[in-house]
């Protein structure tokens, strides 16, 4: 197959620059945003150790409170998380730090005012959580505690999407990755040791994030001027175009984390008592472990969306080969990824408490639903950030549509499994219904003869992982399936990839030997 016609010219972080984006530049900053999204690896470390030290059912109500700050911050941030990705990178930098002084201003106020609401209101707010006994008496503190995560985290969003806008995607690794995330695991520990019970992970928690949003100024300072941005001035042409594009983008954002947090949270509000704490953290759990693979597909969206907006701007029809490029390396390294977690998923689990062991049928559906999503590449940011406002609304509802009427219909019969079923077959359908309206609009697609390659090798690699996964026990079973996963992977990227593709790889096809 030849080679897609696609500079390889290197492109300029500034604001405004005009330089073609190449295959090269798209998997550089997915590798970059890949280690800032490798927290999640260190997540699924942290998650035994949380569980261990602090039990299901408290782990179970942490995820839930945390899983509702998330909610929060995506409704009161209005997305202009994502509106700056369109807006700062314009060339005139009067109006860019103007749109991020807005976006500070109209988030952190209302962020602000409801952390003060919910912590004078914390004893009312906590009788809708359900928690063990021995930590019903804590939690309204733990309401009243977590409720100043909303501020803290808006702020570390905003800051952190704000250098993305610059085309600036590596910043992130040591804030999300080392910073907020190990500093959480210390913290934990800390707390544990000094004995303060399940509030210690929500303590944990609200320290490193405090951490995190200091670290942040530093960060804003590469990328602005800070003293400029405090003197920006609040055009009102400005707050106008802000907001329109964030309030455009809201539904399909906040659909998308709805259908992270917003699980958890539901299934915590459905069961009573202990019950539904421990079905929280077990969904939680399977949830966490199944986005291991989410961490590459994330790569190439947190960088399709910027560059995809500015391409668009400067020619439209050069987004194909870099959308069908990142669809072929996320098939490659997604599906067979995910067919580790489903068959050594029983291994991985031993290493919770016993009980955690509850998770694995929803781990299978979970990491079964990620494969079918990695397949179509990042068609979500693409439509998002190409112009098209109505289509990710329309996605929006019919995934939350979707997620809610099968989660009705299977929750209260399958429990936690039945919200894996409804949580899967959303997140397939609005990235499905996203690469088809790519299609029908702008005739971009996917898939081509090198992704069907690339995606029968990854699905031959699963099915000898199933083979091992039944023959074999204990360790024995575990090496068996890794080193097929490691097999499967390699051979999906040499088969699924074309030349271009690999040269643009740069060290990482090197030390892989793809070429």
């Amino acid at each position: 197959m030849s080679p897609e016609p696609v500079s390889d010219s290197p492109v300029s972080d500034s604001a405004g620059s005009d330089s073609p984006i190449s295959r090269s530049d798209i998997a550089r900053g997915a590798g970059l945003v890949g280690l800032s999204r490798a927290a999640a690896l260190i997540e699924a470390v942290a998650q035994p150790l949380f569980v261990w030290l602090y039990g299901l059912a408290a782990y179970g109500i942490y995820v839930v409170l945390w899983g509702a700050i998330n909610l929060a911050e995506n409704v009161v941030d209005l997305s202009l998380t994502a509106a700056l990705q369109r807006i700062v990178p314009t060339g005139d930098e009067d109006r860019a730090h103007g749109a991020v002084k807005l976006a500070f201003i109209l988030a952190l106020v209302p962020a602000t005012l409801i952390a003060l609401l919910v912590t004078l209101n914390a004893a009312w707010v906590a009788h809708f959580f359900s928690a063990a006994p021995e930590d019903r008496a804590l939690l309204p503190r733990a309401v009243a505690l977590f409720a100043w995560g909303l501020p803290l985290w808006t702020f570390i969003e905003i800051a952190t999407s704000a250098a993305r806008a610059r085309r600036a995607f590596g910043p992130e690794i040591r804030l999300r990755l080392f910073w907020e995330q190990i500093a959480r695991i210390l913290y934990a520990l800390g707390f544990f040791a000094l004995g303060m019970g399940s509030l210690g992970l929500v303590a944990a928690h609200l320290a490193s994030l405090t951490l995190t949003a200091a670290l942040c100024v530093p960060l804003l300072g590469r990328y602005y001027d800070l003293k400029r941005l405090l003197r920006a001035p609040v055009d009102a042409a400005n707050l106008r175009l802000l907001v329109a594009t964030g309030l455009a983008l809201l539904p399909a954002n906040f659909a998308r984390q709805l259908l992270i947090d917003g699980p958890a949270v539901v299934i915590n509000l459905l069961l009573p008592g202990a019950r539904g704490a421990v079905a929280a953290g077990l969904f939680e759990i399977a949830r966490k472990i199944a986005t291991v693979p989410l961490a590459v597909r994330q790569a190439f969206q947190y960088v399709m969306a910027p560059l995809a907006a500015h391409q668009a701007r400067a020619d439209r029809a050069a987004i194909g080969p870099l959308y069908r490029f990142a669809s072929r390396v996320s098939t490659a390294l997604v599906v067979p990824l995910a067919g580790l977690l489903i068959f050594a998923g029983a291994d991985i689990l031993s290493v919770y408490r016993p009980e955690a062991m509850a998770a694995l049928p929803l781990l299978w559906i979970l990491a079964a639903a990620r494969a079918a999503e990695a397949i179509v590449g990042p068609a979500t940011p693409i439509v998002e950030m190409t112009g098209h406002r109505i289509l990710p609304l329309v996605n929006s509802l019919v995934a939350v549509g979707l997620w809610l009427g099968l989660a009705l219909l299977l929750v209260p019969r399958l429990g936690g499994a039945g919200m894996a079923l409804a949580v899967g077959a959303a997140t397939i359908a609005q990235a499905y219904a996203a690469t088809l309206e790519l299609s029908l609009s702008d005739r971009l697609s996917p898939f081509d003869r090198k992704l069907f390659l690339g995606l029968a090798a990854a699905v031959a690699g699963c099915a000898a992982m199933a083979l091992v996964e039944r023959a074999a026990h204990g360790p024995a079973r575990f090496a068996g399936v890794l080193l097929l996963w490691a097999a499967a992977s390699w051979t999906a990227l040499r088969l699924g990839l074309t030349r271009s593709d690999r040269e643009a790889l740069g060290g990482f096809a090197r030390v892989l030997r793809l070429n």
